[in-house]
Protein backbone atom coordinates (compact mmCIF):
# COMPACT_ATOMS: atom_id res chain seq x y z
CA UNK A 1 0.00 0.00 0.00
CA UNK A 2 1.43 3.02 -1.26
CA UNK A 3 1.38 5.83 1.84
CA UNK A 4 -0.51 9.13 1.43
CA UNK A 5 1.34 12.23 1.84
CA UNK A 6 -0.10 13.17 4.70
CA UNK A 7 0.83 9.87 6.01
CA UNK A 8 4.29 10.00 5.37
CA UNK A 9 4.13 13.95 6.80
CA UNK A 10 3.17 12.30 9.85
CA UNK A 11 5.67 9.64 9.68
CA UNK A 12 8.89 12.34 9.14
CA UNK A 13 7.53 14.44 12.24
CA UNK A 14 7.50 11.11 14.68
CA UNK A 15 11.14 10.15 13.12
CA UNK A 16 12.35 13.26 13.23
CA UNK A 17 10.95 14.12 16.77
CA UNK A 18 12.07 10.76 18.16
CA UNK A 19 15.73 11.09 16.65
CA UNK A 20 15.82 14.24 18.97
CA UNK A 21 14.14 13.07 21.83
CA UNK A 22 14.73 9.68 22.36
CA UNK A 23 11.03 9.81 23.67
CA UNK A 24 7.64 8.33 22.20
CA UNK A 25 5.78 10.85 20.17
CA UNK A 26 2.24 11.64 20.78
CA UNK A 27 -0.34 13.15 18.64
CA UNK A 28 -0.46 15.93 20.36
CA UNK A 29 3.07 16.81 19.83
CA UNK A 30 2.79 15.83 15.71
CA UNK A 31 -0.66 18.40 15.66
CA UNK A 32 1.36 21.45 17.25
CA UNK A 33 4.26 20.45 14.47
CA UNK A 34 2.04 20.50 11.65
CA UNK A 35 0.78 23.64 12.25
CA UNK A 36 -2.38 22.85 13.59
CA UNK A 37 -3.73 21.93 9.93
CA UNK A 38 -5.41 18.67 11.02
CA UNK A 39 -7.44 17.44 13.63
CA UNK A 40 -5.74 15.44 16.79
CA UNK A 41 -8.91 13.12 15.73
CA UNK A 42 -7.53 12.92 12.03
CA UNK A 43 -3.89 11.96 13.29
CA UNK A 44 -4.80 9.22 16.23
CA UNK A 45 -6.00 7.62 12.72
CA UNK A 46 -3.18 7.98 10.77
CA UNK A 47 -0.83 6.89 13.05
CA UNK A 48 -3.25 3.76 13.91
CA UNK A 49 -2.68 3.40 10.18
CA UNK A 50 0.91 3.52 10.17
CA UNK A 51 1.27 0.98 13.27
CA UNK A 52 -1.19 -1.71 10.95
CA UNK A 53 1.33 -0.97 7.91
CA UNK A 54 4.08 -1.60 9.99
CA UNK A 55 6.00 1.88 10.06
CA UNK A 56 5.64 2.56 13.62
CA UNK A 57 5.18 1.15 16.79
CA UNK A 58 3.11 1.73 20.10
CA UNK A 59 5.63 0.67 23.08
CA UNK A 60 2.56 0.84 26.06
CA UNK A 61 -1.24 1.41 25.18
CA UNK A 62 -1.19 5.13 26.30
CA UNK A 63 1.73 5.87 25.11
CA UNK A 64 3.22 7.97 21.99
CA UNK A 65 4.65 6.22 19.02
CA UNK A 66 8.52 5.40 17.76
CA UNK A 67 9.37 4.14 14.40
CA UNK A 68 10.08 0.50 13.47
CA UNK A 69 12.69 -0.15 10.84
CA UNK A 70 10.57 -0.23 8.30
CA UNK A 71 9.45 3.63 8.78
CA UNK A 72 13.24 4.23 9.41
CA UNK A 73 14.04 2.67 6.06
CA UNK A 74 10.87 4.90 4.68
CA UNK A 75 12.34 7.99 5.69
CA UNK A 76 15.92 7.68 5.06
CA UNK A 77 15.31 6.44 1.19
CA UNK A 78 12.15 9.14 0.71
CA UNK A 79 11.88 11.63 3.45
CA UNK A 80 15.06 12.63 5.13
CA UNK A 81 16.43 15.80 3.65
CA UNK A 82 20.39 16.09 2.68
CA UNK A 83 22.49 18.14 5.17
CA UNK A 84 25.29 20.23 3.85
CA UNK A 85 27.92 20.54 6.08
CA UNK A 86 28.74 23.93 7.64
CA UNK A 87 32.01 25.90 6.40
CA UNK A 88 33.16 24.84 10.22
CA UNK A 89 32.64 21.22 9.70
CA UNK A 90 33.97 21.16 6.77
CA UNK A 91 37.24 22.88 8.44
CA UNK A 92 37.28 20.19 11.56
CA UNK A 93 37.28 17.11 9.04
CA UNK A 94 39.90 18.82 6.81
CA UNK A 95 42.05 19.82 10.19
CA UNK A 96 41.82 16.23 11.73
CA UNK A 97 43.15 15.27 7.73
CA UNK A 98 46.20 18.08 7.40
CA UNK A 99 48.86 15.79 9.39
CA UNK A 100 51.92 14.13 7.99
CA UNK A 101 50.56 10.85 6.21
CA UNK A 102 51.90 8.15 8.18
CA UNK A 103 51.62 3.99 7.28
CA UNK A 104 48.64 3.13 5.83
CA UNK A 105 47.44 1.44 9.11
CA UNK A 106 47.51 4.81 11.10
CA UNK A 107 45.84 6.18 8.57
CA UNK A 108 43.28 4.07 8.75
CA UNK A 109 42.80 4.18 12.49
CA UNK A 110 43.13 7.90 13.09
CA UNK A 111 40.37 7.68 10.34
CA UNK A 112 37.97 5.99 12.92
CA UNK A 113 38.82 8.16 15.90
CA UNK A 114 38.27 11.00 13.52
CA UNK A 115 34.41 9.51 12.45
CA UNK A 116 33.76 8.53 15.83
CA UNK A 117 34.65 12.22 17.17
CA UNK A 118 32.46 13.76 14.06
CA UNK A 119 29.27 11.80 14.49
CA UNK A 120 29.03 11.13 18.18
CA UNK A 121 28.97 7.77 18.16
CA UNK A 122 31.06 4.29 17.97
CA UNK A 123 32.85 3.86 14.60
CA UNK A 124 34.82 1.65 12.94
CA UNK A 125 37.49 1.75 10.01
CA UNK A 126 38.29 -1.13 6.95
CA UNK A 127 41.31 -1.63 5.04
CA UNK A 128 40.21 -3.77 2.43
CA UNK A 129 43.98 -5.91 1.99
CA UNK A 130 45.12 -6.00 -1.54
CA UNK A 131 43.25 -8.93 -3.35
CA UNK A 132 46.37 -9.92 -4.61
CA UNK A 133 49.31 -8.85 -2.35
CA UNK A 134 53.15 -10.12 -3.44
CA UNK A 135 56.69 -9.95 -2.24
CA UNK A 136 59.40 -7.75 -3.49
CA UNK A 137 62.49 -9.37 -1.58
CA UNK A 138 63.74 -12.29 -0.05
CA UNK A 139 66.92 -12.10 2.43
CA UNK A 140 68.08 -15.55 3.90
CA UNK A 141 70.69 -15.59 6.93
CA UNK A 142 72.32 -18.49 8.14
CA UNK A 143 72.27 -19.83 12.30
CA UNK A 144 73.00 -22.90 12.61
CA UNK A 145 73.34 -26.20 9.68
CA UNK A 146 69.37 -26.75 10.30
CA UNK A 147 67.87 -22.87 11.31
CA UNK A 148 68.24 -19.74 9.25
CA UNK A 149 66.56 -16.41 9.34
CA UNK A 150 64.33 -15.51 6.91
CA UNK A 151 63.19 -12.04 6.04
CA UNK A 152 60.72 -11.04 3.79
CA UNK A 153 59.37 -7.46 2.28
CA UNK A 154 55.66 -7.33 0.85
CA UNK A 155 55.17 -5.08 -2.22
CA UNK A 156 53.31 -2.59 0.70
CA UNK A 157 57.18 -2.37 2.22
CA UNK A 158 56.13 -4.13 5.59
CA UNK A 159 59.05 -6.21 6.56
CA UNK A 160 58.76 -10.01 8.17
CA UNK A 161 61.41 -11.76 9.81
CA UNK A 162 61.46 -15.53 11.54
CA UNK A 163 63.91 -18.09 12.26
CA UNK A 164 62.63 -21.07 10.24
CA UNK A 165 63.97 -24.73 11.38
CA UNK A 166 64.47 -27.50 9.32
CA UNK A 167 64.60 -31.30 9.59
CA UNK A 168 67.51 -32.00 7.49
CA UNK A 169 70.65 -29.95 8.15
CA UNK A 170 72.27 -27.84 5.07
CA UNK A 171 74.95 -26.31 3.95
CA UNK A 172 75.27 -22.85 4.67
CA UNK A 173 76.89 -22.00 1.64
CA UNK A 174 73.60 -23.07 -0.12
CA UNK A 175 71.55 -19.78 1.24
CA UNK A 176 72.89 -17.14 -0.96
CA UNK A 177 72.07 -19.33 -4.03
CA UNK A 178 68.35 -20.02 -2.51
CA UNK A 179 67.93 -15.95 -1.91
CA UNK A 180 69.12 -15.76 -5.42
CA UNK A 181 66.36 -17.83 -6.70
CA UNK A 182 63.55 -16.53 -4.31
CA UNK A 183 64.52 -12.64 -5.81
CA UNK A 184 64.45 -13.98 -9.03
CA UNK A 185 61.58 -16.29 -9.73
CA UNK A 186 59.80 -15.90 -6.66
CA UNK A 187 58.99 -12.04 -6.09
CA UNK A 188 55.84 -10.25 -7.76
CA UNK A 189 53.74 -13.41 -8.02
CA UNK A 190 50.67 -14.89 -6.10
CA UNK A 191 50.11 -17.42 -3.30
CA UNK A 192 49.07 -19.67 -6.27
CA UNK A 193 51.86 -18.58 -8.06
CA UNK A 194 54.49 -19.51 -5.62
CA UNK A 195 53.35 -23.13 -5.13
CA UNK A 196 53.48 -23.99 -8.52
CA UNK A 197 56.88 -22.46 -9.02
CA UNK A 198 57.89 -24.47 -6.10
CA UNK A 199 56.71 -27.58 -7.55
CA UNK A 200 58.64 -26.98 -10.98
CA UNK A 201 62.19 -26.51 -9.05
CA UNK A 202 61.25 -29.89 -6.92
CA UNK A 203 63.34 -32.02 -8.81
CA UNK A 204 66.18 -29.63 -9.44
CA UNK A 205 67.02 -28.83 -5.67
CA UNK A 206 68.84 -31.30 -3.50
CA UNK A 207 66.39 -32.53 -0.33
CA UNK A 208 67.92 -30.11 2.12
CA UNK A 209 67.71 -26.91 0.01
CA UNK A 210 64.31 -28.12 -1.28
CA UNK A 211 63.41 -28.13 2.44
CA UNK A 212 64.46 -25.02 3.18
CA UNK A 213 63.23 -23.62 0.86
CA UNK A 214 59.23 -24.78 1.27
CA UNK A 215 59.71 -23.38 5.05
CA UNK A 216 59.92 -20.02 3.30
CA UNK A 217 57.04 -20.44 1.03
CA UNK A 218 55.01 -21.38 3.61
CA UNK A 219 55.95 -18.66 5.39
CA UNK A 220 55.41 -16.28 2.33
CA UNK A 221 51.70 -17.63 2.30
CA UNK A 222 51.22 -16.58 5.63
CA UNK A 223 52.79 -13.42 4.94
CA UNK A 224 50.31 -12.85 1.93
CA UNK A 225 47.15 -14.45 3.19
CA UNK A 226 47.14 -11.85 6.14
CA UNK A 227 48.16 -8.77 4.21
CA UNK A 228 45.35 -9.66 2.19
CA UNK A 229 42.96 -9.90 4.97
CA UNK A 230 40.72 -6.30 6.35
CA UNK A 231 42.18 -5.02 8.90
CA UNK A 232 39.41 -3.35 11.39
CA UNK A 233 40.37 -0.65 13.77
CA UNK A 234 37.18 0.52 16.17
CA UNK A 235 36.99 3.60 18.37
CA UNK A 236 34.55 5.14 20.61
CA UNK A 237 32.50 1.91 21.87
CA UNK A 238 32.05 3.80 24.82
CA UNK A 239 30.00 6.55 23.79
CA UNK A 240 27.71 3.46 23.97
CA UNK A 241 26.99 4.11 27.41
CA UNK A 242 25.65 7.85 26.45
CA UNK A 243 22.52 6.59 24.58
CA UNK A 244 19.49 6.37 26.35
CA UNK A 245 18.67 2.65 24.58
CA UNK A 246 21.64 1.27 26.30
CA UNK A 247 20.68 2.38 29.61
CA UNK A 248 20.76 -1.31 30.40
CA UNK A 249 24.16 -2.34 31.74
CA UNK A 250 23.93 -6.30 30.05
CA UNK A 251 22.78 -4.35 26.79
CA UNK A 252 25.59 -1.89 26.37
CA UNK A 253 28.32 -4.54 26.95
CA UNK A 254 26.60 -6.73 24.38
CA UNK A 255 27.27 -4.39 22.22
CA UNK A 256 30.93 -2.82 23.50
CA UNK A 257 31.85 -6.47 23.75
CA UNK A 258 31.04 -7.34 20.16
CA UNK A 259 32.68 -4.26 18.17
CA UNK A 260 36.00 -5.23 20.31
CA UNK A 261 36.10 -8.72 20.45
CA UNK A 262 33.87 -9.60 17.01
CA UNK A 263 35.09 -6.94 14.96
CA UNK A 264 35.84 -9.02 11.91
CA UNK A 265 32.01 -9.32 11.88
CA UNK A 266 31.01 -5.36 11.67
CA UNK A 267 29.35 -4.85 8.03
CA UNK A 268 32.01 -4.57 5.51
CA UNK A 269 30.20 -4.13 1.98
CA UNK A 270 31.52 -4.89 -1.15
CA UNK A 271 29.12 -4.15 -3.93
CA UNK A 272 31.01 -0.78 -4.60
CA UNK A 273 28.55 1.80 -3.08
CA UNK A 274 29.79 4.66 -1.95
CA UNK A 275 27.34 4.71 0.99
CA UNK A 276 25.72 2.03 2.90
CA UNK A 277 22.74 2.19 6.13
CA UNK A 278 21.86 -0.93 7.67
CA UNK A 279 18.51 -0.34 9.62
CA UNK A 280 18.10 -3.02 12.40
CA UNK A 281 17.12 -6.37 11.04
CA UNK A 282 19.27 -5.44 7.93
CA UNK A 283 22.05 -6.47 9.89
CA UNK A 284 23.19 -9.68 10.12
CA UNK A 285 25.04 -9.77 12.62
CA UNK A 286 22.88 -10.11 15.67
CA UNK A 287 24.51 -7.89 17.98
CA UNK A 288 23.60 -5.20 15.91
CA UNK A 289 19.74 -6.06 15.81
CA UNK A 290 18.78 -2.82 17.55
CA UNK A 291 21.19 -0.60 15.99
CA UNK A 292 21.89 1.01 12.26
CA UNK A 293 25.06 0.56 10.59
CA UNK A 294 26.24 3.68 8.12
CA UNK A 295 29.40 2.83 6.02
CA UNK A 296 31.08 5.06 3.27
CA UNK A 297 33.76 3.66 1.20
CA UNK A 298 36.97 5.62 -0.31
CA UNK A 299 39.41 5.09 -2.59
CA UNK A 300 43.06 4.22 -0.86
CA UNK A 301 44.82 3.68 -4.70
CA UNK A 302 46.59 1.03 -5.85
CA UNK A 303 43.45 -1.12 -6.38
CA UNK A 304 42.63 -0.97 -2.70
CA UNK A 305 39.54 0.79 -1.08
CA UNK A 306 38.94 1.60 2.37
CA UNK A 307 35.33 1.60 4.66
CA UNK A 308 34.72 3.90 7.52
CA UNK A 309 31.92 3.42 9.25
CA UNK A 310 29.34 4.44 12.40
CA UNK A 311 27.42 2.47 14.67
CA UNK A 312 24.79 3.89 16.81
CA UNK A 313 20.87 3.19 17.80
CA UNK A 314 17.98 3.66 15.09
CA UNK A 315 17.17 6.81 16.00
CA UNK A 316 20.52 8.22 14.70
CA UNK A 317 20.29 11.50 13.47
CA UNK A 318 20.80 10.02 9.48
CA UNK A 319 20.90 13.32 7.85
CA UNK A 320 23.63 14.19 10.04
CA UNK A 321 25.70 11.17 9.69
CA UNK A 322 25.60 10.94 5.93
CA UNK A 323 26.61 14.07 5.36
CA UNK A 324 29.54 14.03 7.78
CA UNK A 325 30.64 10.76 6.81
CA UNK A 326 30.34 11.33 2.75
CA UNK A 327 32.25 14.20 2.97
CA UNK A 328 35.02 12.57 4.97
CA UNK A 329 34.90 9.46 2.57
CA UNK A 330 35.75 12.01 -0.52
CA UNK A 331 38.27 14.00 2.08
CA UNK A 332 40.27 10.64 2.04
CA UNK A 333 39.52 9.33 -1.32
CA UNK A 334 41.27 12.71 -2.80
CA UNK A 335 44.04 12.46 0.36
CA UNK A 336 45.28 9.23 -1.26
CA UNK A 337 44.89 9.89 -4.86
CA UNK A 338 45.32 13.53 -5.43
CA UNK A 339 46.81 14.63 -1.86
CA UNK A 340 44.77 17.78 -1.56
CA UNK A 341 41.41 17.96 0.36
CA UNK A 342 38.24 18.85 -1.12
CA UNK A 343 37.16 22.62 -0.96
CA UNK A 344 34.72 23.32 1.86
CA UNK A 345 31.02 23.20 0.63
CA UNK A 346 29.52 26.63 0.34
CA UNK A 347 27.17 27.62 2.79
CA UNK A 348 23.53 26.83 1.47
CA UNK A 349 20.13 28.49 2.49
CA UNK A 350 17.71 25.21 2.35
CA UNK A 351 18.23 21.29 2.80
CA UNK A 352 17.52 18.71 0.10
CA UNK A 353 15.71 15.47 0.18
CA UNK A 354 17.75 12.49 -0.42
CA UNK A 355 17.56 11.78 -4.26
CA UNK A 356 17.24 15.50 -5.33
CA UNK A 357 19.57 17.12 -7.79
CA UNK A 358 22.15 19.27 -6.11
Amino acid sequence: MELTDRKKRILKVVVEDYIETAEPVASKTIAQQMGGGVSSATIRNELADLVELGYLEQPHTSAGRIPSPKGYRLYVNELMERRSLSEQEAEDINAALRGKMEELDSVISRAGQVVSSLAGYPAYAVSSGKKHATLRRFELLGVSDASFICVMMTDASHVKSQILKTELPFDEDCLPQLTNLLNTHFTSRTITEMNERLRSVSEQLPAPSFLALSKVIALASEVLSEAERPDVFTTGTNRILKMPEFRDADRAHELMTFMVESKESLPVPDDGAPMKILIGPENVSEALRDTSVVVASYDIGDNMRGLVGVVGPTRMDYAAVTARLSYFAESLSNMFGKNQLPPAPADESTTRKQGEDP
